[in-house]
């Protein structure tokens, strides 16, 4: 049974990549620089640099974006066309990767001229400032999150996202085919990418060549929404839950109380994890569906195992008391 891929998260991102990625998103047009479109970005936080159009430069982020607003392009435009080309020489000749003008303020020739001249792309975004650092910042922290790749089935049921493992044969596809016929959505079929948000949920996605298809054994690759709909998948989910499969052989000890919580570790998280044994006769979409219900009764502070566990500690408690 493999165990996921070590992790990876990108140190950097080329503008040419971010562009390619968000441009539509972020209302964004390249007006000049475009021999700098393989300079990197550093950092995932957006750089306002008021203090550095004015001449002074210490502390200044270089490694981050550029977003100049309506106050940094006011005071620009306040000063003479020496002085102003001065200025904005001294902030093109930093290593910045890219300078993102707001609002979609125009550009006059001497900042288009700098921008090629120190080869830094001059984009500009018709967002206000406030809203591109807002989603551009949100954006960055998904391309700059730790990843990882794990040979296994992410499925949704009823809202909680379910990450089917096991060795290869052991059904973990057909288990995920059964659930979708019982109208609960598939993300991503033997191949999950998961990656951490924000250092704090793990989302798993598939990726674009494989989505929305599935391989059945005995059958082939079939195409999951055009058979059971478009509501039969889903682009990505929380992974609230990790179900491992696993081939019965006599002798296994099973879990019978439900007291014990084990967990699973993804990208340094624990994720609570339960396993379930493979026998011929048992209804392991069934089984699956109830694992993922029990885990989100517990996420609502209901766990049956301990209350029933309780119940018994007091009923032999009082048994004892009457025998006394």
């Amino acid at each position: 049974m493999s165990a996921p891929a070590p992790y990876t998260r990108p140190e950097t991102l080329s503008v040419r990549e971010f562009l390619a990625s968000f441009q539509d998103m972020l209302q964004m047009e390249l007006l000049a620089g475009v021999e700098g479109l393989d300079n990197m970005i550093a950092e995932k936080s957006i750089n306002r640099p008021a203090l550095a159009v004015t001449g002074y430069f210490k502390e200044f982020a270089f490694k981050r974006l550029q977003l100049f607003g309506a106050g940094e392009m006011a005071y620009l435009a306040d000063q003479a066309d020496a002085v102003r080309e001065k200025l904005l020489d001294d902030v093109f000749s930093k290593p910045i990767p890219a300078v993102v003008i707001s609002r979609g303020l125009p550009a006059d020739e001497v900042l288009l001229r700098i921008a090629d001249r120190h080869n830094v792309p001059l984009i500009r975004t018709q967002l206000k400032s406030k809203d591109f650092s807002a989603e551009a910042t949100v954006l960055l922290e998904e391309k700059f999150a730790p990843s990882t790749n794990i040979h296994a089935t992410l499925v949704d049921i009823k809202g909680v996202g379910v990450l089917l493992r096991g060795d290869s044969g052991v059904g973990k596809s057909e288990c995920a085919l059964a659930l979708i016929e019982r109208g609960h959505s598939l993300v991503a079929d033997d191949f999950v990418i998961v990656t951490l948000i924000g250092d704090r949920e793990l989302q798993g996605t598939a990726k674009e060549l494989n989505r929305g298809y599935m391989e059945c054994r005995g059958i082939g690759i079939i195409n999951i929404p055009s058979i059971f709909g478009v509501r039969s998948i889903r682009r990505d989910k929380r992974v609230d839950l990790v179900v491992t499969l696993v081939l019965w052989q006599r002798g296994m000890d099973e879990e019978r109380s439900g007291l014990e919580v084990e967990t699973f570790e993804i990208l340094g998280r624990k994720v609570p994890h339960m396993t379930i044994l493979v026998r011929p006769g048992r209804d392991m979409a069934r089984l699956v569906e109830v694992a993922a219900s029990v885990q989100a009764l517990r996420g609502m502070g209901h766990d049956y195992a301990k209350e029933f566990n309780e119940r018994l500690i007091q009923f032999m408690t009082k048994g004892k008391a009457g025998e006394a």
